[in-house]
C-alpha cells in the first residue's frame, strides 16, 4: 500500500517555532502531528533592533528538533517559515545563515501580503465556500494582514505595521502606559486602518468579517466567549474591546495574565492587541468571528494542493 504524501509547515514565530504535519487526502482538523517548542524572541531583542544569540540559539534548537521529527515521520515536504519576529530583525540575514549552517534548513519569508492572502484561504476552508464574501483580519507581532473577497483566493489584501508587540515597543512601553499615549495609538491605529482599505471600502459592504489570530481569539475569550474547543465559532465586538481596553489600561502585565484566555507570554502586548483589533472592527463592520485556522494552515492547504496537482498529473502522464 502506498502511503499519502505528508507535508509540513515550521511556523517560527516570537513565542514558539511549531510543526505542523498534514496528507493528502486527510484532515487539517485532524493533522498527522503537532508539535511546539516554546520561544521568547521578544527577551531576546535588544533596544537596535537586533535578536541576540540567545534567541538565536533558542532558534536553532527549535529548528534542528523540528526537523528531525519531520525526518522521523517521512515528511515529504516542510516549509520552514520565519514570521516577522525574525523577518524584522536588523540581522535577520545573519539569522538565516546561522540556522542553515547548523540545521541545513533555510528559514524562508513571505511577504505581509502573501501572509494574508494564506490568512484569507484559510478562513475561506474554515467556513466554506458557502459562506459568502469574506473579509480577514490577522493581528500578528510585527504586522496586520487584511485580505478581502468573494471567491477561494482573495481579491485584495494589505500588510500594516500594526503588529501588537510592534505597537507595544514603539507606544506602549511601559508597565502600565499613559492615557495619552493610549488615546495617541488608538487614533493612530484607525487612522493607519482607515487609510488602507479606504479604495476598496465599498466593495466590503455586506462582507462576513472573520479574525484569523492568537491575538483575536484570546481577546474573544477574554469578552466571554467559550473556549474553542466548546464552540465552534466565537464573536469579538467592538463594544467587547471599547469595555476592555480601560482595564487591561490599568493593569500591569503579571495581571493581565491572570485574566481569561491572556497567556503570559502575550500579557504585555494585550493592550496593544486590544487597541489594535478596536481599530479594525470600527472599520469592519463591529464585529467579527473567530477562525482557529491563520497562515499557517492557509500555507499548509496550498501545499496540500500542491502535492494533489503534481498527483495528477503523474497519473496522466
Amino acid at each position: 500500500m502506498v502511503r499519502p504524501a505528508t507535508v509540513g509547515v515550521l511556523d517560527v514565530g516570537c513565542f514558539s517555532a511549531r510543526l505542523l504535519i498534514a496528507e493528502r487526502g486527510g484532515s487539517l482538523l485532524d493533522p498527522v502531528f503537532n508539535h511546539k517548542t516554546r520561544l521568547r524572541l521578544d527577551r531576546a531583542l535588544d533596544a537596535c533592533g537586533r535578536l541576540g544569540a540567545d534567541g538565536v540559539d533558542a532558534i536553532i534548537t527549535a529548528v534542528g528538533t523540528a526537523g528531525e521529527l519531520a525526518e522521523q515521520r517521512g515528511v515529504s515536504r516542510v516549509f520552514p517559515l520565519a514570521t516577522s519576529s525574525i523577518r524584522d530583525a536588523r540581522n535577520a540575514t545573519e539569522i538565516v545563515r546561522q540556522v542553515r549552517h547548523e540545521t541545513g534548513t533555510e528559514l524562508r519569508f513571505l511577504t505581509g501580503q502573501r501572509e494574508a492572502e494564506l490568512s484569507y484561504l484559510a478562513a475561506r476552508r474554515w467556513f466554506g465556500a458557502a459562506v459568502g464574501p469574506l473579509a480577514v483580519l490577522d493581528i500578528g507581532g510585527g504586522t496586520v494582514e487584511l485580505a478581502a473577497g468573494e471567491g477561494e483566493h482573495a481579491a485584495v489584501a494589505w500588510s500594516l505595521r500594526l503588529g501588537a508587540r510592534e505597537m507595544t515597543r514603539t507606544w506602549l512601553d511601559t508597565e502600565v502606559p499613559p492615557a495619552e499615549r493610549i488615546a495617541e495609538l488608538r487614533a493612530h491605529a484607525l487612522d493607519r486602518v482607515r487609510r488602507a482599505v479606504a479604495e476598496a471600502e465599498p466593495r466590503l459592504s455586506g462582507y462576513r468579517t472573520v479574525g484569523c489570530s492568537t491575538v483575536l481569539r484570546q481577546l474573544a475569550r477574554l469578552a466571554g466567549a467559550r473556549p474553542q474547543r466548546d464552540a465552534p465559532s466565537r464573536e469579538l465586538r467592538v463594544e467587547d474591546l471599547r469595555r476592555w481596553i480601560p482595564r487591561l489600561a490599568v493593569m500591569p502585565a503579571s495581571r493581565r495574565a491572570e485574566l481569561p484566555g491572556i497567556s503570559r507570554s502575550r500579557a504585555r502586548q494585550a493592550l496593544a492587541g486590544a487597541v489594535v483589533a478596536e481599530a479594525l472592527l470600527t472599520v469592519f463592520g463591529g464585529s467579527l468571528d473567530v477562525c482557529p485556522w491563520s497562515t499557517t494552515h492557509g500555507l499548509l492547504l496550498t501545499l496540500l494542493d500542491q502535492t494533489e496537482q503534481d498527483a495528477t498529473r503523474r497519473s496522466v502522464a
